[in-house]
């Protein structure tokens, strides 16, 4: 792992715009599940999935009612920012970091150190609730204490309407402007690293194939093979908790 970790970190020096994309594995060493991995939430339950699809989430009080339980209990509440978050945020200091694109809703990147206006969470985030009614948006500490009141489907207190989280579920589309943005950074990189991502969700796993047809060099980091490993010019599979700290030593100690 080493030889790589230091041909990657001389790519990074070397870049005038990178980007990076992370996901749902950059959060498992805090403690947070993944979704499709081999204990991933989905694969271990696949009823859970339902609670993520609008369809079923509009059409089903059931489901609402389960997809609030689920939020009281999430993990995210009590994680921590992992050696993989603070490794990425000291990136942001090291080379020339663009933009950090993030399938994540946890907000750990941010509470790593790493600058929020560099961050697009192209999923949105459970730190807030919305109306799919009115548009009203919201922290979602104050539903929360309401769901534990005895709320079991609290309504949007401006409206009425239906509340979920500002979470981009299946079947809703992605905000505009943020894939917008997610797009032109990477059109514009010249060194793409994606980490911790399955590589699998659509338009988002688009991002690297846009990256390269500009000319970018593309780096996976993740726990399971993409398909987008053959494409890449170094490929890792090792904990990320130990590759993107090895990352940054390397670019310290031999490129500092």
């Amino acid at each position: 792992m080493d030889e790589t970790v230091t041909e990657i970190a001389r790519w990074m020096h070397d870049a005038s715009r990178i980007v990076i994309l992370t996901g749902a594995g950059i959060s498992t060493e805090s403690g947070i599940p993944d979704f499709r991995g081999p204990k991933g939430l989905w694969t271990t339950n696949p009823d859970a999935e339902k609670t993520s699809t609008l369809q079923h989430y509009v059409a089903d009080e059931e489901v609402r009612q389960r997809a609030w339980q689920n939020r009281l209990d999430s993990a995210m509440w009590n994680a921590e920012p992992n050696a993989g978050h603070y490794a990425i945020a000291e990136l942001e200091n090291l080379v020339a970091l663009d933009t950090l694109v993030t399938q994540n809703i946890d907000g750990l990147h941010q509470r790593s150190g790493f600058s929020p206006d560099r961050i697009v969470e192209i999923h949105g985030t459970v730190l807030d609730a919305k109306c799919l009614a009115c548009g009203w948006r919201g922290p979602m500490g104050p539903v929360l204490d309401r769901v534990r009141a005895g709320e079991l489907d609290p309504p949007c207190q401006e409206c009425g309407g239906m509340l979920k989280s500002a979470t981009i579920s299946f079947g809703e589309n992605l905000v505009v402007a943020d894939l917008a943005r997610s797009e032109q950074a990477a059109r514009e990189s010249d060194f793409f690293l994606a980490v911790g991502t399955s590589l699998g969700v659509y338009p988002v796993a688009a991002l690297p194939g846009t990256a390269l047809s500009a000319g970018a060099r593309l780096v996976v980091l993740n726990g399971e093979p993409t398909p987008y490993d053959h494409l890449a010019s170094a490929v890792l599979h090792e904990p990320l908790g130990e590759v993107l700290p090895a990352l940054v030593a390397s670019l310290n100690n031999d490129f500092g």
